[in-house]
C-alpha cells in the first residue's frame, strides 16, 4: 500500500512541477512582435516610394530596385523557387510579394529588438539599404532611412482615412 502511494505521489509532484517549469518558459520567452497588415503594406509601399529612380544598366530590378545577389535566395525562400532578375522586373506582383515576404520579416525582427513602431522602419530601412540595421546616421543612409520614415507614415495615415 505505501509503495502505492509513494507512486500516486510522485506522479502528482512530478506533474505539478512540470506545470510549473512550462509555466515559467512561458514566461520567460520573450514576446514576438506582430507587424499587422497595414504596417507591413505601409512599409512595402515606403519602400517602393524611396528606392533611388530606375535607370537603365545600374543593376538593380524592379520599383525596389533590388540587387541580383540578394534576389535569388530571397524568392527561394519566399516562394519556394528562384525567380530571375528578368522576371522579377517584369512581374510586379511576383516583386511585391517578395520584397513583402523579406520586409515583413525584418520589420518584426526590428520591431522584437526595439518594440517600438518609428525606431523598427528605421532600423528596418537601414537594414534593406545596408544589411545592417544600425550604422544610418549621416549621409545617403541617414536621407533613405529618414525618407522611408516619412512615406511610412504618409502611408499609414492615408490608409486611416
Amino acid at each position: 500500500m505505501k509503495i502505492q502511494i509513494s507512486r500516486i505521489g510522485d506522479r502528482i509532484v512530478t506533474k505539478a512541477l512540470l506545470g510549473i517549469l512550462v509555466s515559467i518558459g512561458f514566461f520567460a520567452t520573450p514576446a514576438t512582435a506582430q507587424v499587422d497588415e497595414a504596417q507591413l503594406d505601409a512599409f512595402v509601399e515606403a519602400l517602393r516610394l524611396a528606392a533611388p529612380p530606375d535607370s537603365p544598366d545600374d543593376g538593380m530590378y524592379s520599383d525596389w530596385q533590388v540587387l541580383p545577389g540578394t534576389l535569388t535566395g530571397w524568392s527561394e525562400q519566399c516562394l519556394g523557387e528562384s525567380v530571375t532578375p528578368e522576371e522579377f522586373e517584369a512581374d510586379a506582383e511576383i516583386a511585391r510579394r517578395v520584397v513583402s515576404c523579406i520586409a515583413g520579416w525584418q520589420l518584426e525582427e526590428q520591431f522584437s529588438a526595439v518594440g517600438n513602431d518609428d525606431a523598427a522602419v528605421r532600423r528596418a530601412a537601414c537594414w534593406w539599404m545596408t544589411g545592417e540595421a544600425t550604422g544610418c546616421d549621416n549621409g545617403f543612409t541617414a536621407d533613405y532611412v529618414e525618407s522611408v520614415s516619412g512615406f511610412y507614415q504618409e502611408q499609414l495615415n492615408s490608409q486611416e482615412q
